[in-house]
C-alpha cells in the first residue's frame, strides 16, 4: 500500500466518521487560529506603527534637558538640572548648522483652552513655539494655508498653525484660514492647518497642537522659564552615531558641563521608540506563541484519544488487512497519515481564520494594511504536521502490533 492509497484511505475513514473528524479538526483549527491570529495581529500593528515612525525620520535625534524628577532617592535629593535657555539653543544651532538641519522649539503650554467667538475647546491642547525648521523636521504637513514667513519668525507675529481637531471644533464646516483665535490671553490669526496624522501614541497627537513662531512664544508670560528642545536632522552621508557624538561635545561646551561631570542634557534618537516597540512585540510574540502552543497541546491530546478509539473500532479491519498481507509498516503509515490529514485540514481552516482575525484586530487598533504572514502560515502548517505525527504515532504503533488472529476474532 503506497502513500497515495493511504491518503485515500484516510479520507475514506474521515468520511465514515465525519462528525468525530470535524470536531477533532475544529480543536486543531482553534489552536492554529489562536497562534496565527495573535502573531498576525502583532505583526500588523508593528507594520502600521513602523510606517508611522518611518515618516518621522530615523536619521535624526532630539536634545532635551535631563529630567531626574523631584524628591529624593535613597536618602539623597535628586539633582535639578537647569533648563536649556534660548541663548544656549541658538548657540548650538549656529555651531551645528553646517552638519545638520537644526530646529528649535519650546513648550509654551499644555492643557490649553482655545476660543473663537462663542465656541471654546476643552483644555486639552498643546501650544509649541517653533522656528523655521520645526515643521519640516517634525514632518508636519499642512492641509491648507501656509507656513510662517521669515518676517513672522523674526518679529514674533501673532499667527498660528492649528491642528485638525481644533479646527473642526472652532470652525465647523468652514476654513479656519484667516480666522482669529484667543489663547493664553492673546489673539492669534490662523494661517494654516496641520494635516491630520491620527490620534498618535500619546492621545491627541498633532490634531490638538497649535504652533506659533518661536519669537512669539518667548513673549508670552509663563509661570516658569521656557526650556528649549532641539531636533537635529542629519543630511547627506554623515553617520548618525558620529553626528550624535559631535552634538554631545558641542552641547557640553554650550551648557558648560565640566570634564568628567555628568551631562545636564539627554540625546535621544528618533527611532528609539521604535526600537523599544520591537522589544515589546518580541515579548508579545513569545506570549502569543505559548498561548497557541498550549492550545495545540490540548488539541493533540484530544486527537490522540480519537485515534485510539479509531484503532479499537477498526481492530477487525486491521486483522483483515494483515491477513491479506499488509505489513506492520503499512498499517503504521495508514494511521499516521490519517492523523496528519485531519491535522492539515484543521490547520488550513485555522490559518485562514487566524489571518482574518489577526488583520481584523490590527485594523481596529491601528491603520495597517491587510497583512499576510507567510512565515507564520508556514510555521502553523509545520506545527499541524508535527501534531499529527505526535498524536498519531502511538495509536499507529498500537495498531501495527495487533495480532491478526486475535483481531479477526474481535467483535
Amino acid at each position: 500500500m503506497n502513500y497515495l492509497e493511504n491518503i485515500k484511505e484516510g479520507f475514506r475513514s474521515i468520511k465514515s466518521n465525519l462528525l468525530r473528524t470535524v470536531l477533532t479538526a475544529l480543536i486543531i483549527s482553534i489552536g492554529i487560529m489562536s497562534l496565527v491570529g495573535i502573531l498576525t495581529a502583532i505583526e500588523g500593528i508593528k507594520y502600521s506603527v513602523s510606517n508611522t515612525f518611518s515618516t518621522l525620520g530615523a536619521n535624526s535625534f532630539d536634545i532635551e534637558k535631563k529630567w531626574d524628577g523631584r524628591g529624593s532617592r535613597g536618602g539623597r535629593q535628586n539633582k535639578m538640572y537647569p533648563n536649556i535657555t534660548e541663548f544656549q539653543a541658538k548657540q548650538y544651532k549656529e555651531l551645528m548648522q553646517d552638519k545638520a538641519r537644526v530646529s528649535l522649539s519650546a513648550q509654551v503650554g499644555n492643557g490649553v483652552a482655545v476660543k473663537a467667538g462663542s465656541i471654546k475647546t476643552n483644555p486639552t491642547n498643546s501650544v509649541i513655539g517653533g522656528d523655521e525648521n520645526f515643521l519640516v523636521n517634525e514632518n508636519y504637513d499642512l492641509d491648507l494655508g501656509r507656513p510662517f514667513s521669515s518676517l513672522e519668525y523674526e518679529t514674533g507675529a501673532p499667527v498660528a498653525i492649528i491642528g485638525d481637531e481644533i479646527a473642526e471644533k472652532l470652525f465647523p464646516k468652514q476654513s479656519p484660514e484667516g480666522k482669529s483665535i484667543i489663547m493664553l490671553g492673546r489673539r492669534f490669526k490662523v494661517i494654516g492647518k496641520i494635516k491630520s496624522q491620527g490620534g498618535g501614541m500619546g492621545g491627541g497627537g498633532s490634531n490638538r497642537l497649535i504652533i506659533i513662531p518661536l519669537e512669539a512664544a518667548t513673549q508670552i508670560p509663563t509661570t516658569s522659564p521656557l526650556t528649549f528642545n532641539i531636533k537635529s536632522a542629519i543630511l547627506g552621508e554623515t553617520s548618525l552615531a558620529y553626528a550624535m557624538e559631535e552634538a554631545t561635545g558641542i552641547m557640553r561646551k554650550v551648557r558648560q558641563d565640566r570634564l568628567g561631570q555628568e551631562a545636564s542634557f539627554e540625546i535621544t534618537r528618533s527611532d528609539s521608540v521604535e526600537q523599544t516597540l520591537n522589544k515589546i512585540t518580541g515579548y508579545l510574540k513569545t506570549g502569543g506563541f505559548l498561548v497557541g502552543f498550549i492550545t495545540l497541546l490540548g488539541a493533540s491530546i484530544g486527537l490522540m484519544n480519537i485515534m485510539m478509539v479509531s484503532v479499537t473500532e477498526r481492530t477487525r479491519e486491521i486483522g483483515i488487512r494483515k491477513a491479506l498481507g499488509a505489513t506492520i509498516k503499512q498499517i503504521r503509515q495508514q494511521f499516521l497519515i490519517e492523523a496528519i490529514v485531519i491535522c492539515v485540514l484543521g490547520g488550513i481552516v485555522g490559518i485562514l481564520l487566524g489571518v482574518l482575525m489577526g488583520n481584523g484586530i490590527a485594523i481596529l487598533i491601528g491603520q495597517g494594511e491587510f497583512f499576510v504572514p507567510w512565515l507564520w502560515m508556514a510555521v502553523g502548517m509545520a506545527i499541524c504536521i508535527t501534531v499529527g505525527l505526535f498524536s498519531g504515532y502511538y495509536p499507529a504503533y498500537k495498531a501495527s502490533k495487533l495480532d491478526p488472529i486475535e483481531s479477526l476474532r474481535y467483535e
